[in-house]
This record gives C-alpha cells, structure tokens and sequence, in this order.
C-alpha cells in the first residue's frame, strides 16, 4: 500500500475530485496525474539537544503538482505529522491555488515533533538542519515554504538564512510569512483570519443577513481564529464564543474580542474568561449560531456529529475539518460549508503577494494587501456559488470543479498527461 495516498485524510480528499471530475468530465489521464504527488522528501533530521544528547526527527516535503507554478505550501511542527497527512496538505494546496487563481502549484511540509517539548536553541537546530536537508528541492523558483500549525515567522527567518548561507547570497522570496524586517509582508500575520471573514460575509448575504446580524462560533483561537475573531467583531458581527486546547467559552449577548486578546496574551487560555460559560471544544460546533468556523485541526465533524450543528453556514479556516460523509449529511440539513480551499485561502494569496514583492523588491502598504486580498476572495467566493448554483451541487464540489477546470486547461496548455 502507499503510504503517500492510503490515509483517510488523502483518500478523502481524492474522493471528493473525483466527485467533481465526473461533474466536469475531467479527462482521465488529467485525472490519474493528479491522484499522485510528484514528488515526496522524507529526510532524517539530527538535532543535539540541550542536554547532549542526539535525537532525531523525522521531516516530509511533498510536492503535489506544478503545472501553474512552483511549489507553495506550509511547514507544520507537530507529533502527528505523517507522510500521507502532509500528501493530502500538499494536493490541497495544488486545488486551493488554482481556485484562487494564483501562478502556484500546490506542496506542504512538516517534521514530527512536539515543538512545545523544545527549547528555542533546539528549534532553531531542528530548523536549519531540516532546511539545509530540504535545500536542493526548495528555491524562489522551485517551491516556497510558509509557516503552519507549530511554526511562525521567526522558524521562515531561520529557513532564510540557512537557505540564503547555502546559495551565498540573501535570497528573501524563498519563503513567505517572514518578518517585515527582512522582507515579510504587512498584513500576512492576519490574512488567512481576514480571509476567513472575507467568506463569510459573501456567505451571509446568501441568507439575507448582515454582518451586524451575524452571530458567529470559531472554533480555534490560534493565529487563524484569533484574527478571524477580531476581524469579525470589528464588523459589527457578534461572536459568541471561541476555543482552544482549554476548552470553549461561549456568551451568547458575545464576547468582547479585544478583551479577549489581551486575556490569552497574559493567560495563553481562553479558559475562565470573565462572564463566560464553559463548553468542550465538542460543544462549541452544536451551538445555535448562524457561522460556525472551524479553524483548527482536521476531521473534527463527522457523521458523528454532523446532525447536530445548528449553524446555518459552516466556513473551513482549518484543512479539512470536515468528513465527506459529514458532507453530505450537512448539504441535505441546507447548511451552507465553504470549503477549506476557499476559505482559509487568505493565507497563500498574501504568502503569494509577499513573494512577488519580494522579487520585485517593490512593498505595498497594509490597506493595499487588504484590498487586494478583499477583491481576490470576493472573486472565488462568486465563482464557486456561481458554479453551486447552475450545477446544483455543494460548494465543495463547486470549488473543487472550478478548481479542476483551470488545472485541466493548464495541462492541455503545456502537453502533460495528455
């Protein structure tokens, strides 16, 4: 069995574009190229630990499909990391850049580890050798790393310069969501949250609500909720409440999200936040809201629990937080999900404006990034509720075709699988 494609998570994913495929009628030999990355690293990555010892983790780069571009995807550090989970990331980021109509293809990265276990020394350590190990298939031309779960922009900083010592010159586009300082873009630390937003007020207008209106669960207080959360609020919408690895909070007149901020920067939990209740990270997707957004790890609504969510409109900031059979129970139950590969796309579209601004050395102002990434989602949003509509399928389906139909006429284009 290969263990780039046996996992549930890329088996999963698979199945969904061959839904969409037969709905396009996707050229077969289109279609067995994209079932298989191109391309899959697994390195040994030796690290001298703090205290003498030397350990060693084990570190995936896979590279999907480049027919639009070069590579482009995250690095996560977590325990769970596997080769078939970062296959099933990478093909997502292949079908996600060409939703959103971006001259990239689509990889992902990850080394197993608990980055929580290490001290700063022994990440940095962990960092450049995975890096100097990576290097010959890594460039600003060949595939463009980005921070992921476990991983910021000072693990891209450390990633720049061990690359950038190895090729002898500061090569700054080849990776994104770097610091500012050392050509980062503005607006990239909040993008995929903003993005996120971005959905989900096209996704209200469906309904005939306004953001005023809305009230909103995320699921995640991370770097994706937490920005999803601000932005929301400074819209006017009311979220209701908001979780992490402590458990949910939950407020149904809403929290107040710039209180909240400043309560998880000094108690790193949103637990015990004053004039809230107390919910399980279960609890938190069955609330009666009208926007759910899952915005932390994958798989977290099944056909266990898929019955039970009462939100009107589900909006993925997390890769695949839902399963197809929960899918399918949640289009005949008429909740709206926009899907992960447009949804938390706000990521890789400012990933992909920092990295033309690096190549051009030319940076744009904040707002700039804002309206841009604003016109970039608003478009995809149109075109897969578009597609929804006249083939009468879900907006999961619907982006995934959209998606399949430019990767289709790229390959006619170029001759490949043809």
């Amino acid at each position: 069995m290969n263990p780039l494609t046996s996992g549930p998570f890329y088996q999963n994913t698979m199945k969904i574009v061959e839904d969409a495929g037969r709905l396009i009628n996707l050229n077969p030999n289109a279609l067995e190229r994209l079932r298989f990355p191109r391309r899959a690293i697994v390195v040994n990555v030796p690290v001298k630990m703090d205290d003498g010892r030397l350990k060693i983790f084990t570190g995936y780069r896979v590279q999907h499909n480049q027919m639009l571009g070069p590579f482009k995807g995250g690095i996560r550090y977590h325990q769970n990391v596997d080769l078939s989970e970062v296959a099933a990331l990478a093909a997502l980021m292949t079908f996600k850049n060409s939703l959103l109509g971006l001259p990239l293809g689509g990889g992902k990265g990850g080394v197993q580890v608990d980055p929580t276990l290490l001290s700063r020394n022994e990440l940095e350590e962990l960092t450049r050798r995975f890096t100097a190990e990576i290097s010959p298939f890594i460039g600003p031309d060949k595939d463009i790393p980005a921070p992921d779960v476990g991983t910021d922009s000072q693990t891209m900083a450390w990633m720049l310069d061990t690359y950038s010592t190895d090729t002898g010159y500061s090569q700054t586009g080849v990776v994104t969501g770097k610091p500012i300082e050392i050509g980062g873009s503005l607006g990239r630390d909040s993008a995929t949250g903003l993005g996120v937003v971005y959905v989900i007020e096209k996704a209200v207008q469906i309904i005939n609500l306004k953001m005023t209106e809305a009230r909103i669960a995320i699921q995640g207080f991370g770097k994706v909720g937490m920005h999803a959360a601000i932005e929301a609020y400074a819209l006017g919408a009311r979220v209701v409440a908001v979780s992490d690895i402590s458990g949910g909070i939950y407020n149904e007149k809403g929290l107040n999200i710039p209180d909240l901020v400043r309560y998880v920067k000094e108690n790193k939990v949103v637990k015990d936040f004053p004039g809230t209740q107390h919910i399980s990270n279960s609890e938190i997707l069955e609330l009666p809201v009208d926007v759910l957004a899952p915005c932390a790890l994958e798989g977290v609504i099944t056909e266990k629990n898929a019955h039970e969510i009462k939100a009107k409109i589900i909006v993925e900031g997390a890769n695949g937080p839902t399963t197809r059979p929960a899918d399918e129970i949640l289009h005949k139950n008429g909740v709206i999900v926009c899907p992960d590969i447009l949804a938390n796309g706000g990521g890789v579209v400012v990933s992909y404006f920092e990295w033309v601004q690096d190549i051009v050395w030319l940076f744009w102002t904040e707002e700039e990034v804002r309206n841009k990434l604003r016109e970039i989602m608003y478009k995809a949003f149109d075109k897969v509720y578009a597609f929804s509509q006249k083939s009468e399928v879900n907006m999961r389906t619907a982006a995934m075709g959209s998606s399949l139909e430019r990767l289709q006429r790229a390959m006619m284009l170029r001759g490949s699988a043809w």
